[in-house]
């Protein structure tokens, strides 16, 4: 994949260097050697070449011995200034020359010196020249004014450097020139302006010439038609189409001109790029209204603005109309409408209007071909864009980069990372187009995209290793790999260059970096990071501090949390529906109920509208507190709302329910859920586990005969790991333990269950609780064979089933090899342990254990190591402190 040497590459970019350096090298070694050793040039010399020169003798100089060098040939020129002729002669003679060249001064000479002659197209042939030295405008420009001062000659060579420069797109260079002719008494020519004005848009320097203008005016300079159509598509390049309009308003009432198609077509771009497609229709109109005729360029803008809105039958009718007013569609036009159709989903009217250009005589481009391979890539349609990619050739079209780098993405997207890379090698191959620093990006994002985050690491050092410049996107994925991998070092390595690259432009990169930190739980740098980006132009979005507030969020730290959001309102940024729920989630977390009201109240006040996601971080906050009625309320709030319950919702309600002890209630809404009957056919239903009266139960009924009406969507209520793991957590609550299994088994031959460590942490609880411990060893090895590693919970299962039946041994040797799998014992570890000790009668032990979690900080209150006095007292605060583990703590930890 992608074979082209680093060396290769290399040698590639510094080609162009290496031919320029040697021809320059060689052109000073020339000069070098010509001006050493030159003696005084003789007067009598100078009298007889500018005598031969005066009289029109040019032929008799081929006979004389010249020894050209700058100092003969700019004497020669001060002589003869006011002999242009004769001055051209000698030039020409002396540019003959094998060992010599003019410098600078004798084309800045000869510049002065045609100008004032009023030979301008030759001033001009000579200034292009000059420039094309590539000596610098500050040199040239101090050299032409010394002349100028030295000859007492006309001003206008200053005029005419200008419109060179400009035209040659050497921006610098005429600002300059621009800048100090006025100390040379000459204002530039109205052609010079606007030649500047328009090099200065196309270099997207439209603040700068709207600048160029305001100067231009108090100059003196009055501007024609063309210059209001420069600068009127200065304002819209800037997203200043309003300004654009006022000043070509302006431009007809105060100085009478007509505005031209030019300028109106720069309005309806402006208006097309914003996406004001009202303002592209006035426009339009005023042309009609005026009389000005419309050419293929307008129609083209308007199919182009109506396509930007995604309005493609209103972009067909102006095609239509293009062809009543009998103008002739383009490649351009074609493009445009075939574009826009790809860019909206319809690539069957794409292909349409292509066949329709192919059948009028209109020849396809590479371009149009790009936007078909995008339109095809977008739907899905690899093999119909590889198809087009293919036919590129039959109509003798080369693919460009934006052509590979459009079905690079599009294999990425498909997840064909492999035919991808091939691609790529096949661009190598050719040489013609090589990867880009975008072609690495689309392939870096393709990589993170499959979670290939490894790969992302390795093309990284490839596209270093081959001289590929990285931006700040290529950086961005690579910050995000990093962090994915958990790397902490490597990705503040990655930050600091970014930071000293200077390449922190765009918020996307400082929110991965926010996020990032966040998800490691390291919040303190992740608000250092904050602090510091003041120093850089990317300023913080709603995202930046949403990610830093739910990482505040995740490590319990809530009185951060909502200094983030206080922060952020300061700033004038005001918190997103999803930092809400967040912050209403935390607030359930320390139980502070009147700070939940207080956000429900302050986000409907902002006009925020509570999403399905909201009222699933109310309805689990009442859940987890044991408070169903809120629950239930919030439930049928969002019913009335229109907001269908969904699968998550649904699963929080019922395992809340088997955890509170209602069996029958959790029943009632998973079997709206989950056919079991499908699963467990002839054998066990959720329906027969309903105790006759469970009907009676009319608040969870309700929300079951939601889930059965037709405003709710199946797509919202189809089944996840999550509502089976409810499902066998609550068959283990129940005392249904075979079922459970069995449910377990016909579910592992399902696609869409995968079991996690939850699945196993509850049914490893119910088989240790039942008495089957063997069986929950089983389910322990047979989990880490998957490679899914057991965490506390699930040993504390183990552990609790060991001490229920007393097996107090194997449950000691248990607690003592949880360190060495890297595994730290809990509270409920110890006090599951204390309690089995306490009722085998080993007091001792469990005074020791005690002690234990004393010294991990695991123990609230007074009790100090060693006292023994009133240990009983002391063991029975430890065991009623907190619920020892059973299986509704594994509920709690499935949703």
């Amino acid at each position: 994949m992608l074979r082209q040497s680093p060396a290769r590459v290399v040698a590639f970019r510094l080609l162009p260097l290496l031919h320029s350096r040697r021809f320059s090298e060689a052109s000073r070694t020339l000069r070098r050697e010509l001006r050493v050793g030159h003696k005084r040039i003789p007067p009598e010399l100078i009298e007889r070449v500018s005598r031969l020169l005066v009289l029109g003798r040019y032929d008799a100089l081929h006979y004389l011995s010249i020894d050209f060098s700058d100092e003969l040939l700019n004497s020669l020129l001060r002589k003869l200034r006011l002999n242009p002729e004769a001055c051209i002669e000698i030039f020409n003679l002396a540019s003959k020359q094998q060992k010599f060249r003019p410098d600078f001064k004798a084309y800045c000479k000869m510049a002065h010196i045609l100008s004032r002659a009023r030979m301008y197209d030759e001033t001009r042939s000579y200034l292009r020249e000059l420039v094309a030295l590539n000596h610098s405008c500050f040199v040239v420009w101090d050299e032409l004014v010394r002349v100028f001062k030295k000859f007492s000659f006309s001003p206008t060579v200053f005029d005419m450097i200008l419109k060179v420069y400009a035209e040659k797109g050497l921006i610098k260079n005429a600002l300059n020139v621009f800048d100090n002719m006025g100390s040379c008494g000459r204002v530039p020519s109205l052609l010079s302006c606007n030649s500047l004005l328009s090099n200065l848009v196309k270099k997207g320097e439209n603040f700068v010439a709207l600048h160029v203008y305001d100067q231009m005016i108090s100059f003196g300079v009055s501007p024609d038609v063309f210059t209001c159509s420069i600068v009127v598509n200065a304002y819209c390049r800037n997203g200043e189409v309003d300004k654009a309009m006022e000043f070509a308003k302006e431009m007809e009432m105060s100085s009478g001109l007509e505005l031209n198609v030019v300028t109106y077509n720069s309005l309806i771009n402006g208006y097309a790029m914003i996406g004001d497609i009202e303002g592209v229709r006035r426009v339009f109109l005023l042309m009609c209204e005026r009389g000005v005729l419309r050419n293929v360029v307008t129609y083209t803008l308007l199919i182009k603005g109506y396509c930007k809105k995604g309005l493609m039958e209103e972009a067909e009718q102006v095609f239509e109309q293009l062809k009543e007013e009998r103008l002739v569609a383009d490649q351009h036009v074609y493009g445009v409408l075939i574009d826009g159709y790809c860019r909206n989903g319809k690539i069957s009217d794409a292909i349409r209007v292509h066949d329709d250009m192919m059948g009028k005589g209109v020849r396809t481009n590479t371009t149009i071909c790009n936007s078909l391979i995008n339109g095809y890539c977008k739907s899905g349609q690899l093999v119909k864009a590889e198809q087009i990619f293919t036919r590129m050739n039959d109509w003798s079209l080369k693919p460009d980069h934006h052509t590979y780098n459009t079905l690079v993405d599009g294999y990425c997207r498909a997840g064909r990372i492999k035919d991808a890379l091939n691609l790529c090698d096949r661009m190598c191959a050719k040489e013609e187009v090589v990867p880009t620093t975008m072609t690495y990006n689309i392939l870096l994002k393709g990589f993170s995209r499959v979670g290939a985050f490894h790969d992302v690491i390795s093309l990284w050092k490839m596209m270093v290793k081959r001289g590929v410049t990285a931006n700040e996107i290529s950086c961005s994925t690579l910050l995000e790999a990093l962090f994915k991998l958990g790397d902490f070092n490597e990705a503040m390595k990655l930050w600091h260059n970014v930071l000293a690259r200077g390449l922190l432009t765009d918020t996307t990169t400082l929110n991965v970096m926010i996020s990032g930190l966040c998800r490691m739980e390291k919040v303190n740098e992740a608000r250092e990071v904050l602090d510091n980006v003041k120093d850089f132009r990317c300023k913080p979005d709603v995202q930046t501090y949403q990610a830093l507030s739910h990482g505040y969020y995740k490590v319990g730290n809530l009185k951060e949390a909502f200094g983030v959001k206080d922060l952020m309102e300061r700033k004038g940024i005001f918190p997103t529906i999803e930092m809400y729920n967040t912050l209403i989630s935390g607030a359930y977390n320390v139980r502070d109920f009147s700070k939940v009201a207080d956000l429900v109240i302050e986000l409907r006040s902002r006009g925020l509208t509570p999403t399905v996601a909201t009222y699933g971080a109310l309805i689990t906050g009442w859940c987890n507190v044991g408070m169903m009625d809120r629950a239930y309320a919030t439930c049928f709030e969002m019913i009335e709302k229109g907001i269908a319950v969904n699968v998550n919702i649904c699963s929080k309600i019922a395992n809340s329910l088997f955890r509170l002890g209602k069996i029958d209630e959790a029943c009632l809404l998973l079997q709206k859920i989950v056919d079991f009957d499908l699963l467990l056919p002839g054998y066990r239903s959720f329906k027969d586990f309903l105790s006759p009266d469970a009907t009676k139960c009319l608040q969870t009924q309700r929300i079951a005969d939601s889930l059965e009406s037709s405003t709710t969507p199946k797509k919202l209520l189809v089944p996840n790991n999550i509502v089976y793991n409810v499902a066998l957590a609550g068959l283990c609550k129940a005392e249904k333990l075979k079922d459970a299994q069995k449910l377990f088994s016909d579910l592992q031959s399902r696609d869409e269950f995968t079991p996690d460590v939850y699945t196993y942490t509850i049914l490893i609880h119910g088989c240790a609780i039942a008495g089957d411990i063997n069986e929950a060893f089983n389910l322990r090895d047979e989990m880490s064979l998957k490679g899914i590693i057991p965490n506390i919970v699930t040993y504390n299962g183990l552990i609790k089933g060991l001490c229920k039946f007393g097996n107090l041994d194997r449950a000691q040797r248990l607690l003592r090899k949880l360190p060495q799998k890297g595994i730290a014992p809990n509270a409920i570890t110890y006090k599951t342990m204390i309690d089995g000790l306490i009722k085998n009668g080993d007091v001792a032990e469990a005074v020791r254990l005690k002690d234990k979690m004393v010294e991990a900080g695991l123990v609230r209150g007074s009790y100090k190591q060693g006292d023994v006095g009133n240990s009983n007292e002391v063991l029975d605060q430890v065991i009623k402190s907190d619920e020892i583990c059973d299986v509704g703590i594994v509920y709690e930890a499935v949703v």
